[in-house]
């Protein structure tokens, strides 16, 4: 079941980016994927996917995601800083990791770029309702990495995962701004 739905977002990802991204680019080459099963000998599941980078997708929130060499269930996002935030410019890496029962329980999803951040802490454990109590197995890993994107245009501090960063941002949010943009350019732009 979970390697299904996984293989079902990873195709409607293709397929239907999220507006973020400019629609109908090739982010996975899945007619590379082959799925074999045989009852005579069991060889397990063999995936693979090509990856591109054009350049005119440094302009997209989303770059690129999709799995990690042949492991279906961990996958790598690329998200692009908001223009309209301190960490424009930006590219940050995400890990996801898919659970054996998803989508019945949410995927582990985080920052492998250093951020400044209240709800992004320096493990990149990232403090998202839908990350957590607020799950459906409705959502989708598209939807996630949208409300990520949306996180860092606008945090919430009155539920952060670093409170220090979280009152910065709530009582000095100049310097709380010029902080993120530091660490932007020191991590995500180099």
């Amino acid at each position: 079941m979970a390697l299904r739905r996984i293989i079902k977002e990873l195709k409607d990802l293709q397929r239907d980016p999220p507006t973020s991204c400019s629609a109908g680019i090739k982010l996975f080459d899945l007619d590379m994927f082959r799925h074999t099963n045989s009852n005579k000998k069991k060889k397990g599941n063999k995936f693979k996917v090509d990856f591109f980078f054009p350049e005119f997708l440094l302009s997209c929130s989303l770059a690129c995601s999709g799995p990690v060499s042949d492991d279906m269930f961990h996958w790598q996002a690329t998200i692009m800083g908001p223009s309209d935030s301190p960490y424009s410019g930006g590219v940050f890496l995400v890990t996801i990791h898919f659970p054996p029962d998803y989508p019945f329980k949410p995927p582990k999803v985080a920052f492998k770029t250093k951020v400044f951040h209240p709800n992004i802490n320096s493990n990149g454990n990232i403090c998202l309702d839908i990350l957590k109590e607020q799950w459906s197995p409705a959502l989708t890993v598209s939807k996630v990495l949208l409300s990520i994107c949306s996180l860092l245009t606008d945090p919430n501090p009155d539920d952060p995962l670093v409170p220090e960063i979280a009152h910065m941002c709530k009582t000095d949010r100049l310097r709380y701004e010029s902080t993120a943009r530091g660490w932007t350019h020191k991590y995500a732009m180099g």
